[in-house]
């Protein structure tokens, strides 16, 4: 048996993601078996008993995800054109949407570390998630990502009677075949999208490839949370009692 590096592990078991892991070893705050390890890229076996101590286990809980109403024209990550504003410069107080539900919340918050999980294009619209939390980032956006992903697209152009079930599954994107999905009519010229995996500008390029051109992108569900009633270009918390 092989022993594997511990943030390995404790990402694997969904403590925290590997970087996360890196920091709490650097602060002493990791156990295996009991003993702290203070040394990174120390490794275990797989059967250990891996801890996270409560020190840690309350930065986890510190860390902040939000939910955004991306409007058009704002792109999701900075390493995108620099010529737009990027999504997380709408998450200030005055954009802050507030309800009943979140009536003891404030809107000031340590940024610091907040990044997308998960993008949108520029000229799409709708719900985008950014998080402080690696574990959040990993289950949304890590490889082979359980978690569907809800989308309303408006289209023009006729598509073919087998292009329904061709959306759904038989394309290839990048030489690579593209995992199934769902796919239907809203009405005479908007789709619903549930998709799972999220390669660049995939769905527009799905209905490129069935004769369609799309004009109008909006996400509307990530897992089981909802855009729900939250306004275009503002932010409220991921609550305590929702998970993906």
């Amino acid at each position: 048996m092989e022993k594997i590096r511990i943030s390995k592990l404790l990402s694997t078991q969904g403590l925290c993601s590997r970087r996360e892991a890196d920091l709490y070893i650097e602060q002493g705050l990791v156990t295996v078996d009991g003993e702290v390890v203070t040394e990174l890229g120390t490794r275990a076996f797989a059967h250990q008993k891996i801890e996270l101590k409560k020190a840690a286990q309350l930065q986890q809980s510190a860390r902040v995800t939000i939910l955004l109403n991306k409007p058009i024209g704002y792109i999701s990550h900075l390493d995108e054109d620099k010529d737009y504003p990027p999504a997380a410069s709408l998450v200030v107080p005055e954009n802050f949407f507030q309800t009943h539900l979140d009536s003891t919340k404030n809107a000031k918050f340590n940024t610091r570390g907040l990044a997308p999980a998960g993008r949108l294009d520029i000229d799409s619209s709708g719900l985008l998630i950014l998080t402080q939390d690696g574990r959040i980032a990993k289950l949304l956006i890590g490889e082979n990502s359980p978690i569907e992903k809800e989308y309303l697209v408006r289209v023009e152009g006729k598509l073919p009677p087998s292009g329904l079930a061709t959306l759904c599954h038989g394309l290839s994107l990048d030489g690579q075949a593209l995992q199934p999905a769902k796919v239907s009519w809203q009405n005479e010229n908007q789709l619903r999208f549930v998709l799972k995996e999220g390669k660049k500008r995939q769905i527009r390029r799905m209905c490129e490839l069935v004769g369609l051109h799309v004009v109008g992108l909006k996400r509307i569900r990530i897992g089981q949370i909802p855009l729900g009633n939250l306004p275009v270009g503002a932010w409220r918390y991921l609550r305590a009692n929702e998970k993906f």
